[in-house]
């Protein structure tokens, strides 16, 4: 592992993602769901959603984007694995230090719960724990399989969630540099954490999705609007939003609120669904891959999930190569 850059900051330095390949058109989700493509698509803005195969499970999604990442920052390894997912594979122990060791690592590694702000919220862990001195490079995923935890029966949940898994190697470096991350903040309200729930002793993810939707608009408004305030942004100037990808609708209805432009809104959703906390991972990666974002540009960062939990960031993004891969 080559050494880490100089500097007071924290910046992203390498960015990778990972998609199982079967892809799952809502014509496949609606055949047991009394519901069609139209109202799924009109509804959520997704057409389609990728799921893995039998016998692949988050860790394997993970390790996947962990190398994609370490690849694209020209890197052999980092000094901690930060795993944020709400379906590891097992119930104990994490699934961390197994995504660790299959990179061929031998540091440590944690799993991080906060349901589709997983991704912010380890963002904000992993540069917490750089400026510290705990360490100098944080390879983060964000990776999830909710294929595992959604009734296929259920039309409330169904069309909406997707499996993948994103990742970005953080290092110390230069506060005012391409990658750095400026800030983030975090937010929660345990007194809604029945909105996104597998209850106890269930198997399946329930949701009350108007309650989450309404809830959902007000609270990435005003976080990101927070967040953009703290480091002296004007909403003006932000060159890309890039929000979790739950619904169309939702992102849509923030942007508004935040006076952004359609243009400067980054989504995949359309193709991947909501990926919980590999979501704003994989929707920069795309972005990236597709010269939606440069070197340089201010992106706004936010998500909204179970807990309830929340979470902004304000980042000038990096330079570096996007790196994609696929697994089962």
């Amino acid at each position: 592992m080559t050494g880490p850059r100089d500097g007071g900051g924290v910046v992203i330095t390498g960015i990778g993602s990972c998609l199982p390949e079967a892809v799952v058109t809502n014509e496949e989700v609606s055949r047991n769901l009394d519901t069609d493509h139209a109202w799924i698509h009109s509804r959520t803005g997704i057409a389609s959603r990728h799921r893995v195969a039998s016998g692949i499970e988050t860790g394997d999604l993970a390790v996947t984007a962990g190398a994609a990442a370490l690849k694209s920052a020209g890197r052999d390894g980092c000094d901690l694995v930060l795993l944020a997912t709400t379906t590891p594979d097992r119930r104990c122990p994490a699934t961390a230090p197994r995504v660790a060791a299959e990179l061929g690592l031998r540091v440590p590694a944690f799993d991080l719960a906060a349901v589709c702000s997983g991704f912010v919220y380890g963002l904000s862990v992993a540069t917490s724990m750089i400026g510290a001195g705990s360490c100098d490079s944080v390879l983060l995923i964000g990776a999830d399989v909710y294929s595992s935890i959604v009734d296929p029966d259920d039309r409330v949940t169904a069309p909406l969630f997707g499996d993948g898994a994103g990742a970005v190697l953080l290092e110390r470096g230069r506060p005012d540099g391409p990658g750095a991350v400026l800030r983030t903040e975090l937010g929660s309200d345990g007194s809604g954490d029945g909105l996104i729930t597998i209850p106890k002793g269930g198997a399946y993810l329930t949701m009350d999705g108007p309650e989450v939707y309404k809830r959902a608009v007000t609270t990435m408004a005003e976080s990101a609007r927070s967040v953009a305030g703290r480091v002296g942004w004007d909403l003006a100037d932000i060159d890309a939003f890039i929000g979790h990808q739950a619904n169309i609708r939702i992102l849509k209805a923030v942007a508004k609120r935040l006076g952004l432009p359609p243009e400067r809104v980054i989504s995949n959703i359309e193709n991947v669904g909501n990926t919980a906390a590999a979501s704003i991972p994989l929707a920069l990666a795309d972005a990236a891959a597709a010269g939606r974002i440069k070197e340089g540009d201010k992106l706004l960062l936010t998500a909204f999930g179970g807990g309830l939990t929340w979470g902004s960031s304000a980042v000038v993004w990096t330079g570096a190569e996007p790196v994609h891969d696929v697994r089962g």
